[in-house]
């Protein structure tokens, strides 16, 4: 008997699908799973183990992780830009969105403008600020103070150290949560743009009718009807907050992850760093720090995916 339509069909289904299930097996599945096998084994080394060496089996090398001295210090400014950037670019991109839906002039040109940092290349424009905030030249007669400074002392300020040899931690802090801001926003005003064109106009005609004022229209109408794309930039900006590394990489360099011309005792590592730092030299240890990573990333999401089905309204 030949086989009937719907199970041809299946089949057909499955070998279109077969590329893309062997490119997803290959490139994503396989190395998940290399990943935790790499964690569980002690100092493991892929060179080592071709070899012949063989690697204790455990979980030394996420105490190992968790006992190295830079550990904390990176995964407290992961959790500190994440927890500054979030709340700062959601809020910014929903008054900017709404802004923009309410315009008509201008209002594709404008669409376009807020747009392009998000198909700018992010070291790139890591290094432009770096450009706007650093100081050229001795830090006490320079020869240079910077664009952003120099904007300061328009308005009758005083120059600040941001990322400089001796600058503060605040200071070097203040300069990343200025750029993810920055760069965070399109994605996230994209989103939220798209959310209000969609929603009926009959709810804001309801309003005007009944007098109600635009900040009680917008707290009480917009902000429900948009709780579900609101609640989708959170958790992702939450989950690209702790991949932040690239914003780091472009002001600070690679090299010690402090600022400009210092020595590293400001360090801006992030957990992302930490990881990429290690993979050179211990790969069991950079697994076992991608998958702490994970581990926290993942508990986030599924609080603000908890907290999401109590506040969002469908």
């Amino acid at each position: 008997m030949g086989m009937s339509k719907s199970k041809w069909s299946q089949l057909k289904a499955w070998i279109y699908l077969l590329p893309a299930l062997v490119i997803l097996a290959v490139f994503t599945v396989w190395p998940i799973i290399n990943t935790v096998r790499m964690s569980l084994l002690k100092d493991y080394d892929g060179l080592a183990l071709i070899g012949g060496e063989s690697f204790e089996f455990g979980f030394a090398n996420f105490v190992t992780v968790v006992n190295y001295e830079n550990f904390t210090n990176c995964l407290g400014n992961t959790l500190l830009l994440c927890v500054l950037t979030v709340p700062i670019s959601t809020m910014l991109a929903l008054l900017i969105a709404v802004a923009l839906n309410s315009i008509k002039f201008v209002k594709k040109a404008m669409q376009t403008i807020f747009f392009l940092p998000y198909v700018t290349n992010s070291i790139a424009i890591g290094m432009v600020f770096m450009a706007m905030f650093t100081i050229i030249g001795p830090v006490k007669n320079p020869e240079s103070v910077g664009i952003i400074n120099n904007i300061i002392q328009l308005f009758g300020g005083e120059p600040i150290n941001w990322v400089n040899m001796g600058s503060s931690k605040v200071a070097n802090m203040a300069v990343l949560v200025i750029y993810i801001v920055w760069n965070a926003l399109p994605f996230k005003i994209l989103v939220l743009l798209g959310g209000l064109q969609s929603v009926n106009k009959q709810y804001y005609d309801a309003a005007k009718v009944d007098g109600t004022s635009r900040f009680r229209t917008f707290w009480r109408i917009t902000v429900p009807l948009l709780s579900p794309m609101i609640a989708y930039v959170v958790i992702t900006g939450f989950i690209g907050g702790f991949k932040e590394y690239s914003s780091v990489v472009g002001i600070f360099g690679a090299t010690n992850m402090g600022p400009v011309g210092s020595t590293g005792a400001t360090n801006m590592n992030t957990m992302v760093g930490f990881i990429y730092q290690n993979l050179g030299t211990n790969q069991g240890t950079a697994s076992a720090a991608a998958l702490i990573l994970f581990a926290i990333i993942f508990a986030v999401t599924m609080v603000n995916m908890y907290v999401s089905k109590k506040k969002v309204h469908y």
